[in-house]
């Protein structure tokens, strides 16, 4: 997670099917159809330039027209997402795959020598993934629920662990077998996985990865980092939270970025490209 705003106290709070008043200025009419195309082996593929919506706590907002919502793993039911998807939606399955979250209903199933120190979200600390014969069961039982639950695609976080302070002594080649194992993890469940943020690594793991999501790029001037993706054909779903649209907005576009700025609760408020 580099700077991940994902999952605070507030992501405790259930989702529910109900619907509120559009939350962005923008996004009138009927849903867009989704820049997509499909791999070989029949998974979703995201396009460049594809619109989305992120939200992860609070009370679901159904109404955003846009095509893809990413949207909490665990507390986003079967229901919601046949809904999303009878509506047109394409959906995709926020998971953490590299911090262990107090919170979820599996954290007793985590044993305590996979824990490190904090990421810096309460309830959360960064996990050894070097331990992959222990991790390997422990997430593909995740991923069997976002596959059961009826979702696209995975957003896995927490994928750049080794250039943080995790506790452990974390290798570059260390994250890249293990974000490797969660693609194929995914892709064995006939589902898409996109990188998160980990934009060092892009170049080594654009060919494992659906799509990429990132978080602030353009804040830190990295986005044209993200260039390996737009040049395979593979979406790009990108946040910022301190800049405002007007300072980022043209330069996604030329890079053909799906852009949006939100806020770091990551409710259904959002305002994009």
């Amino acid at each position: 997670m580099k700077r991940s705003a994902a999952l605070a106290v507030t992501v405790l709070l259930l989702l529910t099917a109900a619907c509120t008043a559009g939350p962005d200025d923008g996004d009138d009419g009927d849903v867009p159809t989704p820049e997509t195309s499909q791999t070989p082996g029949g998974r979703w593929q995201p396009r460049p330039g594809t619109a989305w919506q992120w939200q992860l706590s609070g009370k679901l907002d159904t109404s955003v027209k846009v095509p893809v919502y990413d949207v909490d793993g665990f507390n986003t039911t079967k229901e919601q997402v046949a809904g999303l998807k009878a509506a047109g939606r394409r959906t995709i399955c926020y998971i953490s795959t590299g911090a262990w979250e107090d919170f979820r209903g599996d954290a007793d199933a985590f044993p305590k020598t996979l824990l490190g120190e904090g990421n810096g979200w309460k309830g959360e600390r960064w996990i050894d993934i070097r331990q992959t014969s222990v991790l390997e069961p422990l997430m593909a039982k995740r991923f069997d629920m976002c596959r059961e639950k009826g979702f696209d695609a995975v957003e896995p976080d927490n994928m750049d662990g080794y250039k943080n302070k995790t506790g452990f002594p974390l290798t570059a080649a260390d994250q890249l077998t293990y974000n490797r194992l969660i693609a194929r993890l995914a892709h064995d469940r006939g589902m898409a996985v996109g990188l998160k943020n980990d934009l060092d690594q892009i170049p080594q793991l654009v060919g494992d990865f659906d799509f990429a999501v990132n978080e602030q790029c353009a804040q830190y001037e990295e986005c044209d980092t993200l260039t390996p993706f737009i040049k395979a054909g593979k979406a790009v779903f990108h946040v910022e939270y301190e800049v405002p649209t007007t300072d980022f907005c043209d330069r996604s576009k030329e890079l053909k970025l799906g852009s949006m700025e939100k806020k770091y609760d990551l409710g259904a408020w959002r305002k994009p490209c």
